[in-house]
């Protein structure tokens, strides 16, 4: 099936890769980093050069997301996944409960529940549902996914939590593009490699003075092992300092930095009114074909970011998915590879051109409906 089918010239898109993670990193972010010569690359990242990088990025997240002044933007290396168990060993005091509704948000759950001087609970519904956070008066921390990558779920209502208890959200793959009043988020975490067009490696945490200061009351208690790596309180006086603990990537801020810049030019709101554009032409395209439908039965809860399209069994969309990446003209639209289910997962991240995604509708209804006829 597809094996003589060909993109059509004028349908092929201006870049190829529609995937989940890591996202497409603009080709002309790598030209500014090329260009920056021998200043940048090579250089220590105790040195000016880096930490006015560092700096900039923190500054640029605070003007993006119109934090709170008291807020604080934390950096360490590792991946967003690396903070699944840091939560849980420095910021968690005695329970945590976990909304879940993907392999993410569960990931997150076992992460906590092998902690054994902690409480792990987790609140699950069926991969493909969607699931909103309640706070709980049994616990110190609330977790909950912004945007289930997996799956293409979204959270849209969190809970009022009292002075007493964390409300923490991982917004690896939503981060930027799904609406989120993180005046009202005590932990909202991120990997930079989706909607900020970064590489993987590196970690953001966004801390209310809440957070912050439970982090750092719990690295003084000695009946705790913390490891050096994962030491909320290193991490915090580091970052404080625009730098890292350990030796980042620096190409990985460079291209944070430049995506920053670019979203900060249209605004958090304008960021967010461009995914649900793109979410109504990917899920307007798949409720219009008989041989498509939305993973996500829930309206309000298909992610802006990530688009889940099943596809109907008569069709072999893993087929069609290789065709075009051995043609070199769509990459990495292919299901998540646990879910086990006939469907396109397509990014519609920031960074990729709607018109692009235009093409695509219409690169995988041209083939789909030349095999059907």
């Amino acid at each position: 099936m597809f094996e003589n089918y060909n993109v059509p010239k004028e349908l092929k898109p201006s870049d190829p890769r529609f995937g989940c993670g890591p996202s497409l990193i603009p080709v002309e972010f790598l030209k500014s980093l090329a260009a920056t010569g021998t200043e940048l690359l090579g250089t220590s990242h105790r040195k000016p050069a880096v930490k006015n990088l560092v700096k900039e990025v923190r500054e640029g997240l605070m003007e993006y997301f119109n934090l709170p002044e008291d807020y604080s933007v934390v950096l360490g290396n590792g991946g967003a996944t690396f903070l699944f168990d840091s939560i849980g060993l420095g910021m968690v005091e005695k329970k945590s409960v976990h909304y879940t509704c993907g392999e993410f948000s569960s990931k997150w759950f076992k992460a906590h529940n092998k902690i054994p001087w902690i409480e792990a609970e987790e609140v699950s519904v069926d991969f493909g549902g969607g699931i909103n956070p309640e706070n709980r008066s049994d616990a110190d921390m609330i977790c909950c996914t912004l945007n289930e990558t997996s799956t293409g779920v979204i959270v849209h209502e969190f809970p009022e939590v009292d002075e007493n208890t964390i409300l923490a959200v991982d917004a690896t793959s939503g981060g930027g593009q799904v609406a989120c009043d993180l005046s009202k988020v005590d932990l909202f975490f991120f990997g930079p490699q989706k909607v900020f067009a970064s590489e993987g490696g590196l970690w953001i945490a966004i801390m209310s003075p809440k957070a912050r200061k439970r982090a750092l009351q719990l690295a003084e208690d000695k009946s705790r092992y913390i490891p050096d790596i994962m030491s909320w309180k290193t991490a915090i006086e580091n970052s404080d300092k625009n730098q890292t603990y350990n030796t980042p990537a620096i190409a990985t801020f460079f291209f944070l930095n430049e995506q920053i810049k670019r979203m900060n030019k249209a605004g958090y709101q304008g960021v967010i009114d461009e995914g649900k554009r793109r979410a109504e032409l990917l899920y307007g395209w798949a409720e219009e074909k008989d041989y498509l439908s939305p993973y996500i039965k829930e309206e309000k809860f298909r992610s802006t970011c990530v688009a889940t399209i099943d596809v109907d069994d008569k069709v072999d969309a893993s087929a069609l998915v290789n065709r075009l990446l051995a043609e070199g003209s769509v990459y990495n639209i292919d299901a998540y590879r646990k879910l086990g289910r006939n469907q396109f997962r397509i990014a519609m991240f920031y960074n990729i051109s709607y018109e692009d995604l235009e093409k695509l509708t219409k690169i995988l209804s041209d083939a789909i409906e030349s095999e059907l006829k």
